[in-house]
C-alpha cells in the first residue's frame, strides 16, 4: 500500500502538460469512435463478426460503442480514469485479436495497438495533475 502511495507522489510531481493533452486526445479519439460505431451500427457487427460465431455478437455491439464514449468522456476529464480504461482494455484487446482472426486490416491492428499501449501506460500512470481525480484528491 505504501509503493502504491509513494508511486503516486511520484507521478503527481513528475506530470507534464504534453502526457495530459495526449490523455485528453485518448478520450477525444475513444469518444469519437463510439459515435462512428453508433451512426454506422453495420461496420461494427461486420467488425465483430469473426468472433461472432462465439456467441454474444448482440451484447458485444451494445457494450463496445457506449464504453468507447462514457470511458472516452471520463477520460478526458480525468475522472475515474483508471477504472474507465479497465472498461476499455477488453475491447481493445479484442480488437488486436480480431484482426488476426478475420481479415487482415493493417491500418485498423496499427490503430488498436497504438490505442491499447497507450491506455495501459495512463492504466499505470494515472490521470495526472490536469485531472478531475487529482483536483478531487487535493479537496480532502
Amino acid at each position: 500500500m505504501n509503493s502504491v502511495k509513494e508511486l503516486n507522489k511520484w507521478a503527481n510531481t513528475h506530470t507534464y502538460l504534453p502526457i495530459d493533452l495526449l490523455r485528453m486526445a485518448l478520450g477525444i479519439f475513444l469518444f469519437m469512435k463510439g459515435i462512428s460505431f453508433i451512426t454506422n451500427i453495420q461496420y461494427l457487427a461486420d467488425l465483430i463478426s469473426p468472433i461472432d460465431k462465439i456467441g454474444g455478437g448482440m451484447f458485444l455491439i451494445h457494450y463496445i460503442a457506449p464504453a468507447h464514449m462514457v470511458g472516452g468522456i471520463m477520460i478526458v476529464f480525468g475522472l475515474l480514469t483508471r477504472w474507465a480504461i479497465i472498461a476499455q482494455l477488453p475491447v481493445l484487446i479484442a480488437a488486436v485479436i480480431i484482426n488476426f482472426m478475420g481479415e487482415m486490416h493493417s491500418q485498423n491492428l496499427f490503430l488498436a495497438l497504438v490505442t491499447l499501449a497507450i491506455c495501459v501506460f495512463f492504466l499505470f500512470y494515472g490521470s495526472g495533475k490536469h485531472s478531475a481525480d487529482y483536483y478531487f484528491k487535493m479537496q480532502k
